[in-house]
């Protein structure tokens, strides 16, 4: 199940989210506008809902979160962005990571 995420989610909509990966939530976030798509299969269908909502390409960035550990990762295909001197799946960037953090946690916990 994939949802758009703009404020704190409480736990039975968590619940719902990591039911796609048993635990595993793939996550895509705007990292200016400080909302995400949380579930889904792929983060393509997270990375083409916020697109839909008005988000910038530029401003979107995957990875996942497990939900024992609330380990994040930054791997996604979406992140591949020469243009953006992020020529890799991994987010290369510490400060969009440390945005893609705060985002995170202030939404999910």
């Amino acid at each position: 199940m994939l949802i758009l995420i703009r404020e704190s989610i409480k736990e039975e909509e968590i619940i719902k989210i990591v039911e796609d990966f048993d635990g595993y939530i793939k996550l895509v976030v705007d990292v200016d506008k400080e909302i995400m798509t949380g579930g889904g299969k792929r983060h393509v269908e997270g990375e083409q809902l916020l697109l839909n909502k008005g988000s910038k390409q530029e401003n979107l960035w995957g990875g996942g979160i497990d939900k024992q550990t609330k380990e994040i990762d930054y791997n996604s295909i979406i992140n591949l962005r020469p243009r953006q001197n992020n020529p890799s799946r991994d987010i290369l960037s510490e400060e969009i990571r440390a945005k893609f953090d705060t985002i995170v946690h202030k939404l999910l916990f």
